[in-house]
């Protein structure tokens, strides 16, 4: 259970009470092109009930802060909390809505998606750099869907090395997916804000 002590109060959503369930029609989904080789997908609400999927993870996933992580030139501790959850693990998924939602992206998307990680960004304080997903460097136009729920953060994109940055804010079971050549030509963040309340992405991966 993650300790209440960094988690600023948080407000749900009108829809958020409602039991799970997920849009297998993909009916509200957008395709943004970002150039000519990458991509990608918007469904706002795709996850109904997204406040009770939020409380249920924070019970039942074994949410750490990594220490000693490599910033730059320097040591620093994690500003999030993670934990990953992958099929030759030899466990069910900690929720049977994920085992749902992992087979339909997967079908949707001809991606065998066979791992999650979960990223709890507890207030505005807690971040991640502009980076792109490392397995990017073993899958050719590696296909990573994010599914995000609690209170909306902001995502942001820019192409590698700098440039115009777009920006999306995500929660309330939004699910925003990065295709094509994104992960190698395009770089993104959860930047530091002045306030935020909690959010945790649910991400979906082929590794």
């Amino acid at each position: 259970m993650v300790s209440s002590q960094r988690l600023a109060a948080r407000q749900g959503s009108l829809f958020g009470v409602l039991d799970p369930e997920v849009d297998t029609t993909f009916s509200d989904v957008r395709r943004i092109e970002l150039d000519e080789r990458s991509w990608v997908d918007l469904a706002r609400g795709w996850l109904h009930g997204a406040d009770v999927v939020f409380d249920e993870l924070l019970d039942v996933v074994p949410l750490r802060q990594r220490t000693n992580v490599q910033m730059y030139d320097r040591l620093v501790d994690e500003p999030r909390m993670s934990a990953w959850w992958h099929v030759d693990g030899g466990q069910p998924e900690p929720l049977a809505i994920l085992s749902e939602m992992r087979e339909l992206l997967s079908l949707r998307y001809a991606e065998a998606f066979d791992s999650i990680g979960f990223n709890l960004y507890r207030d505005g304080r807690d971040s991640v750099a502009w980076h792109g997903d490392r397995h990017r460097h073993v899958v050719v136009d590696p296909i990573v869907a994010i599914v995000s729920v609690g209170s909306p953060r902001p995502l942001r994109l820019r192409p590698r090395g700098g440039g115009t940055s777009q920006s999306w804010d995500l929660g309330e079971g939004d699910l925003f997916v990065m295709g094509g050549a994104c992960q190698h030509e395009w770089e993104h963040t959860v930047p530091k804000v002045r306030h935020a309340e909690p959010r945790l992405s649910i991400t979906f991966r082929n590794v």
